[in-house]
């Protein structure tokens, strides 16, 4: 199985200073977060405290959203069927999910996780599904039994939930949202997803692509075949809850903006998804929020 899409976390910001105040020293920091190599530099008189926040906040995050947490809310979750007193940010993250799954016509769906890990199970054996056992995953799966409260969060039997495509960008509105209360004020953060705050715009530069000058803004970028399945990169990590296989896309990429990067994150999946340009745009008109960047086809 090959699943080596290039992983990495980036976060740089700088305070605002008064009239003839001296700037601090930028401080780095660089080593391991969200499971990639990290780096951080903040130009901060308290870098060091704030960096140590960051990666305890990323760490608690992890212990809710990852699937590669045994002990994560979200592994108990679907290995128990039901989460008492859920944490608020699994409770956000699946909500704003629920709506992306509303607006893109059940394109993006977080109940795939059973199909997803059928794709994964078969590639190690060195096969693919069949038509049958796609069938049967996609019948575990179905957003409107996932149920959500305050009290509880709860699945029906059978079910699994995945954040893919989601997560990453939430942890990055997070964490831009930490900094932005340290009193940071031009900040870009990269999870694979982007997130800028302050006034400043940031030139990003989309793989494969242009560039796109981001300020107040988040950016993601999706493409079916950035992560296969099969060392023959023919079997995308984005599957159609349609097909119960991957994306049959128009597209070779698509980027998109938005106010927050999970929803950035989600729609870009989405979009991954959509089989001409009709579609996509139908898409985009469904969350005037976003705007499209970038769709290269395929």
């Amino acid at each position: 199985m090959t699943l080596s899409r290039r992983r990495f976390l980036a976060i740089s910001a700088t305070v605002a200073l008064l009239p003839g105040a001296l700037a601090a020293a930028p401080r780095y920091w660089t080593g391991q977060a969200l499971g990639a190599r990290a780096s951080i530099r903040l130009d901060h008189p308290d870098a060091a405290a704030i960096t140590a926040r960051c990666l305890a906040e990323i760490d608690r995050l992890e212990d809710i959203l990852s699937l590669y947490r045994a002990d994560s809310a979200l592994a108990r979750l679907n290995r128990e069927g039901r989460l008492d007193a859920p944490p608020f940010e699994l409770l956000e993250c699946l909500s704003l999910a629920g709506s992306v799954h509303r607006a893109s016509g059940g394109l993006f769906d977080p109940t795939l996780q059973p199909l997803w890990a059928l794709w994964a199970e078969s590639a190690v054996q060195g096969r693919r599904p069949s038509d049958a056992e796609r069938q049967a995953a996609l019948a575990r799966g179905g957003w409107g039994d996932v149920h959500l409260s305050e009290d509880r969060i709860a699945l029906r039997p059978g079910m699994a939930l995945t954040l893919n495509g989601i997560g990453q960008g939430y942890v990055a509105d997070r964490v831009a949202a930490l900094l932005e209360a340290e009193g940071l004020t031009d900040i870009l953060i990269d999870t694979g997803e982007m997130r800028a705050l302050g006034g400043r715009a940031w030139p990003v530069r989309i793989e494969r692509g242009g560039s796109v000058d981001l300020a107040a803004r988040a950016l993601a970028t999706s493409a079916p075949l950035a992560t296969c399945f099969d060392a023959g990169g023919r079997d995308g990590h984005i599957l159609d809850p349609r097909t119960g296989g991957p994306a049959a896309s128009a597209w070779a990429q698509v980027s998109v903006s938005a106010p927050q990067a999970a929803l950035a994150d989600a729609l870009s999946t989405a979009a991954c998804l959509t089989r001409d340009r009709e579609e996509l745009d139908a898409l985009m008109a469904a969350v005037p929020a976003a705007r499209l960047e970038d769709a290269r086809p395929a």
